[in-house]
C-alpha cells in the first residue's frame, strides 16, 4: 500500500480530472490501494460546494467504469472527496485551501504528506508553483510535499528550461513528477522485463542482428475539439518529443544496475545525448510531414494553417549498440487505426537455401510489441510447411495480454503512475535533463518546417500518408501495417 497522502488537484473542474484522475483513483480505493488517511481535495475557480463536486464526479465515474462504480463503494470513497473554490492566480486564494487542508488531517489523521497535482492550463504552472512555495505549502516541515506535471513540458528548450528554473525554485527534483500517461502503460513496462528479464532477447538487442526499428503512436481520431491547441502546437510537439522519444529510450537504453529510478533515467539520459542531431539544414532529408484534409476546417484551426497532423522521422543513436540502425518513428491524427506499436525487424539470412512460397514475400524475423490496443507480443519466424518439401511459411508466435492474463484486468495508465507518486517512485517519469534534451532534439526540425510551411503534404482521413511511404522506401524498407492485427 501506498504512503497516505492529502491528495490537491489543482484544476479540479477540468476534463482530466473527471476522465482519468478520478477514476484511477476510485479503482485504487476499490483495490484497497490507498491509505484509510488519503483524502482528496479539488481546487478551482469554479463555485462548488463539497457534495455538488462529489455528485459532478460520480456522473463522470459511472461513465468511465460502468458497472465497477457501485453506490455503495462510491459513498465510502466519496467521503474522501472535498472541495474548496479558489483562483491560482491569486496567492491569497491558496490560504483557505491550506486551512481545509489541516482540518481534514485532524479529522482523517495526519498523512504522511501532500501531492499538489497540476491539472490546470500549462500556462498557469509556474503560477501555482510560485504561489504554493509562498503560501509555505512546498515546504516540507510536515512530511513530503510532491508536485505532478502534466505535459506539455513547455513547447520547445527555452520555454521549457525557464518552466523548469521556476519549478525548481519551489520543488527540488525529487518532488517533481512530470507525468507521461504512456509510461505508465502495462506494455510500456514490460518492455523492460522482455529485456532485461530474459536472455533469449537481449544478445540479439544490437546493431549486428537489428536492421531497423519502427516505433508507431497511431490515431484513427481527428484533432476535433483540440484544434485551438493543436493548431499551435503540431505532432512534433504533442507525440514526438514526449511518447515517441520516451518509447526511443527504453529500447535503446542499457540495462541499469537496479531498477531505481534515478538509474533507470540516467541511462535514458545517456540514449538522449547519443542521437544524431537532425540539423535544421537537413531536417527534409530525415523527416516528412503531412495534414489530413479537411484539418483547416476543424474548430478553432486556421484557415491557412500549415500546422501538420503527421509525421516520420529517421533518428540514428551513435553509440555501440545502435551504430548505423535506423529508428523510425511516425505519429499522426485521421489514420486507418488506433495502435501504439514497436517493430524490432531483425536482419534477414545472409543466404536463403529453402524454397519461399511465391504468391508472397519473405519475411525476415521480427519482433512486435503492441502497446495497444491488443496489448502483447508477437515474434514472426519461418516455419516448414508439412508435407511440401523444403516450402517455408511465416509463422506468428503470440502473448496477448486478454488471454495470458484473462482474469487480470490491464490496470489503466493513471493508476500505476498515481500509485508510484503516492510511493515516492519517479522510475516512470520524466526528468527535467530528459525534458530538455528531448526539446533539443524536436526544436531544429520544427524551425525547419516552420521555415518551409510549403513542405507539408496532404492525406485523405482514414489513409496512411503517401510520403511517408516513399520516404522508408527511400531506405529499401517498408512499414509494418498495425491496423492489420
Amino acid at each position: 500500500m501506498a504512503d497516505s497522502a492529502a491528495i490537491v488537484i489543482l484544476g479540479a473542474s477540468g476534463d482530466l480530472t473527471s476522465r482519468k484522475l478520478i477514476p484511477a483513483l476510485f479503482t485504487l480505493h476499490r483495490k484497497q490501494r490507498l491509505d484509510d488517511r488519503t483524502h482528496i481535495v479539488g481546487f478551482s475557480r469554479s463555485p462548488m460546494s463539497h457534495e455538488a463536486f462529489r455528485d459532478r464526479l460520480f456522473g463522470h465515474v459511472q461513465k468511465t467504469l460502468g458497472p465497477e462504480c457501485n453506490t455503495g463503494c462510491w459513498g465510502r470513497f466519496a467521503a474522501r472527496v472535498f472541495y474548496c473554490p479558489g483562483d491560482l492566480a491569486r496567492p491569497e486564494d491558496l490560504l483557505p485551501l491550506d486551512t481545509l487542508l489541516r482540518d481534514l488531517a485532524d479529522r482523517f489523521g495526519p498523512p504522511a504528506g501532500r501531492v499538489y497535482y497540476l491539472a490546470t492550463a500549462p500556462e498557469l504552472y509556474p503560477a501555482a508553483v510560485e504561489h504554493l512555495s509562498r503560501a509555505g505549502m512546498s515546504a516540507e516541515t510536515e512530511g513530503f510535499r510532491r508536485i505532478v506535471v502534466e505535459k506539455p513540458f513547455g513547447r520547445d528548450l527555452a520555454t521549457a528550461r525557464a518552466l523548469n528554473e521556476r519549478i525548481h525554485a519551489a520543488f527540488d527534483e525529487r518532488q517533481v513528477f512530470r507525468i507521461d500517461h504512456y509510461l505508465g502503460k502495462e506494455t510500456v513496462q514490460n518492455i523492460l522485463a522482455l529485456r532485461f528479464a530474459n536472455t533469449v532477447f537481449e544478445p540479439l538487442w544490437n546493431r549486428n542482428y537489428v536492421d531497423h526499428v519502427q516505433i508507431t503512436v497511431a490515431e484513427d481520431e481527428r484533432v476535433g475539439r483540440r484544434g485551438a491547441y493543436y493548431d499551435t502546437a503540431g505532432v512534433l510537439r504533442d507525440v514526438f518529443q514526449n511518447h515517441l522519444l520516451q518509447l526511443l529510450t527504453i529500447i535503446a537504453m542499457e540495462p541499469p544496475a537496479k531498477f531505481q529510478a534515478d538509474l533507470l533515467r540516467d541511462e535514458k539520459v545517456k540514449v538522449l545525448k547519443a542521437i544524431r542531431p537532425i540539423e535544421a539544414g537537413r531536417a527534409s532529408e530525415n523527416s516528412v510531414r503531412a495534414q489530413y484534409e479537411g484539418y483547416r476546417d476543424e474548430p478553432g484551426v486556421a484557415r491557412d494553417s500549415a500546422t501538420p497532423t503527421f509525421a516520420a522521422l529517421r533518428l540514428y543513436v551513435d553509440n555501440w549498440r545502435w551504430r548505423g540502425v535506423p529508428f523510425y518513428l511516425r505519429s499522426g491524427k485521421a489514420l486507418p487505426c488506433r495502435a501504439t506499436e514497436i517493430v524490432i525487424q531483425f536482419h534477414c539470412p545472409p543466404h536463403l537455401m529453402f524454397e519461399v512460397p511465391r504468391d508472397e514475400p519473405f519475411v525476415c524475423n521480427r519482433l512486435t510489441i503492441r502497446v495497444q490496443p491488443d496489448e502483447g507480443i508477437r515474434l514472426t519466424f519461418q516455419t516448414k510447411v508439412p508435407d511440401a518439401g523444403m516450402l517455408l511459411r511465416t509463422t506468428d508466435l503470440e502473448m496477448l495480454y486478454r488471454t495470458s492474463f484473462r482474469h487480470q484486468a490491464v490496470p489503466e495508465a493513471y493508476e500505476r503512475l498515481l500509485l508510484d507518486v503516492l510511493s515516492g517512485d519517479a522510475s516512470l517519469f520524466a526528468r527535467s535533463d530528459e525534458i530538455e534534451l528531448a526539446w533539443a532534439l524536436c526544436d531544429p526540425i520544427q524551425q525547419a518546417w516552420d521555415a518551409d510551411p510549403a513542405g507539408v503534404d496532404g492525406y485523405r482521413p482514414g489513409t496512411w500518408p503517401r510520403i511517408a511511404a516513399e520516404f522508408i522506401g527511400r531506405d529499401g524498407r517498408a512499414w509494418m501495417a498495425p491496423c492489420t492485427r
